[in-house]
């Protein structure tokens, strides 16, 4: 059960008028803020944020070898719930328009990469042998069962399930008729109505140096309502090789390894907070030579994504954005 700390920014224990409140706390392994304009009192949104975590856990948790997502990889059920359905429809999606740069089915090699769990001492793959039973085309889904061709074949949903947990809790909060929030988890946020200013909610996306691992500087602030925003990049979690190679956390599932490019971070506004945290690592598995920018300009004009891409050029960065970031 997640452990929070309630924030009052204003008073607002079950008071008539709406007031904003703040928690801060963990789920998912990671820091969860939420930010929202409610009658109830914190401790209410607190409960709900640890029983989405606990419930997201429970459905889609690598990490735990009980979880519906454990015992499927496992091959002890091939039974699915809404929650791994729906990660596999969006998934699907983006297997699709990435042409096949981003599936979920690479947890084989994110395992063998050493980013699955501690690695004691790096062992090069033997991405030959891993790569026939990694591939989105490997698996279906009928009557809320999966079907896997290759019974080795196994789903990691890292890539798309804090977005989720985001929409999750977002939707939970509008249940309950609120309509102006934040919900932060692990960086990827959805957001609604305005915050305690009567302001679009503001937005920083990280400067992608080595190291900058507590927002010590951002290269842009955006502001955003109504939407979700969600940023990838190879600039936090990677490590070197012992002949000095970069190692990054992004691995191309078509050649089963690590995507190390010029391009450090994509971020992604999208309506849900799932299609923004897998379009954003779809776009980093795709790279700066295989189209991600292209893409992204069709997905803002087809679909009314926007994009904010950082590149490394010289000592400096170069961005690439939609022209709404420009202003």
């Amino acid at each position: 059960m997640a452990m929070f700390v309630i924030v009052c920014l204003l008073c607002a224990c079950q008071n008539s008028k709406p007031e904003f409140v703040s928690i801060e706390g963990e789920a998912l392994g990671t820091f969860v803020q939420v930010k929202c304009k409610t009658v109830d009192d914190a401790s209410i949104i607190s409960n709900i944020v640890s029983e989405v975590d606990g419930e997201a856990k429970r459905s889609m948790s690598i990490f735990d070898q009980t979880s519906l997502i454990s015992r499927i990889n496992q091959n002890q059920t091939d039974t699915l719930d809404a929650h791994i359905e729906r990660n596999l429809e969006v998934a699907r999606d983006m297997y699709e328009l990435g042409g096949g740069a981003y599936d979920v089915t690479v947890k084989p090699l994110t395992e063998a990469w050493g980013f699955a769990g501690d690695v004691d001492e790096f062992v090069e793959p033997n991405i030959d042998s891993l790569l026939c039973f990694v591939g989105f085309d490997k698996i279906a889904v009928s009557d809320g069962r999966i079907i896997k061709t290759d019974a080795r074949t196994q789903l990691d949903f890292n890539s798309l399930a804090k977005g989720y947990t985001v929409d999750l809790v977002a939707e939970a909060l509008e249940e309950r008729g609120i309509d102006c929030y934040m919900v932060n988890i692990g960086g990827e946020v959805r957001c609604a109505g305005t915050n305690a200013r009567d302001e679009q909610w503001s937005i920083a996306i990280e400067t992608p140096y080595e190291g900058n691992v507590a927002m010590d500087s951002f290269e842009k602030i955006i502001y955003v309502s109504d939407c979700a925003v969600a940023t990838s990049g190879n600039y936090r979690r990677f490590y070197l090789t012992p002949d000095g190679r970069k190692v990054a956390h992004t691995i191309d599932p078509i050649s089963g390894r690590s995507v190390v490019s010029d391009l450090l971070s994509a971020t992604v506004v999208a309506p849900t907070c799932i299609v923004a945290d897998a379009a954003a690592t779809m776009f980093m598995a795709m790279g700066s030579d295989g189209g991600a920018l292209e893409l992204a300009r069709r997905c803002e004009e087809e679909r009314g994504w926007l994009y904010y891409f950082i590149y490394a050029d010289g000592d400096g960065y170069r961005i690439e954005c939609s022209d709404k970031f420009r202003e």
